[in-house]
């Protein structure tokens, strides 16, 4: 297992370097000049133009720019956004939300998606599946910002059971509709995944062994099939939540949350390498880490997979 983990660490590193150096030359190749556009609409100087770009290093040739990066990656020291502040610190206010707000969503999806899809893929071709198979293609049709206002509107506005922005208020109570609104469409591919699983292994010729065997019918389903139904699930949950993280752009919007999905918006508008490549980054260890544990999970579901 040590061995496995060790492996899977060193595989890390082409993939950082490459990951980082994509999206490094791909906020270089956008148009317009970010450091005229500080000026806004009267521009700067000439020298106050080279100064600014002295300071961010921008007046280096592109591979020395990203060889410097990666060092304060490493020291911990990226120093200043174009507004500023310390990258660190825009960092340090900007993920705690957005993952609480990626976790949440992750539980409601994972929780609820599994524990429907379940149910559906015992009751296959009945009125509950087909409903909730009518239900699940509509989530996935509408768009997530409609979603979002509906919600919104009715639940917030009208209703008034949860908040209906987050803004500085960071609780599990206002950040519960946006989680939903986040996990929504995920949600949806969980429960029609976990359903489909669990139809297709009620038929495999395991199950069939196991009850000539004698062995209960909740024993069967709730141990065997239901064990070997996660492992897609798993796998689809490990992936999503870095998509989840990365891609709270729209909910965060809606809901006026001081997140990731905001903050890199106005970084890529701006043009700062440095702290776009710094969030996509952590996005990236994220995706990383998520993957590994996957992997040992799958040892935990089905005893047949072992890591020497």
């Amino acid at each position: 297992m040590v061995r496995y983990i060790g492996r899977r660490l060193l595989q890390m590193i082409p993939v950082f370097i490459g990951a980082t150096l994509l999206i490094y030359l791909m906020v270089f190749a956008l148009p317009g000049d970010p450091i005229q556009a500080l000026g806004g609409d009267r521009g700067l100087s000439p020298a106050v133009a080279d100064q600014i770009r002295s300071q961010f290093n921008l007046d280096k040739p592109l591979i020395v720019q990203y060889l410097l990066f990666l060092k304060g990656i490493f020291t911990f020291d990226l120093g200043n956004s174009f507004s500023g502040q310390p990258i660190f610190d825009v960092v340090a206010r900007a993920f705690p939300v957005t993952i609480k707000l990626a976790l949440m969503a992750l539980v409601i999806e994972a929780v609820l998606g599994v524990g429907i899809g379940f149910i559906a893929g015992l009751r296959k071709g009945g009125i509950f599946d087909g409903t909730v198979l009518l239900v699940s293609l509509v989530v996935i049709a509408v768009p997530t910002f409609v979603i979002g206002f509906v919600l919104q509107f009715f639940i917030g506005v009208k209703a008034g059971w949860l908040p209906p922005t987050v803004g500085g208020d960071v609780s599990l109570k206002s950040l519960l509709m946006p989680a939903i609104v986040l996990g929504a469409v995920s949600f949806a591919y969980v429960l029609r995944l976990t359903r489909t699983s669990v139809a297709e292994n009620l038929s495999a010729d395991y199950v069939r062994t196991a009850t000539a065997k004698g062995l209960s019918r909740g024993r069967v389903v709730n141990v065997h099939v239901l064990r070997n139904s996660l492992i897609p699930v798993i796998t689809f949950l490990g992936a999503d939540l870095g998509a989840l993280m990365g891609g709270a752009i729209v909910t965060e919007g809606i809901f006026n949350i001081a997140g990731v999905g905001g903050t890199l918006y106005q970084a890529i508008i701006r043009g700062e390498p440095s702290t776009v490549v710094t969030f996509v980054t952590i996005l990236v260890v994220v995706y990383i880490i998520a993957n590994l544990l996957v992997d040992l999970l799958y040892a935990v579901l089905d005893p047949r997979i072992r890591y020497a």
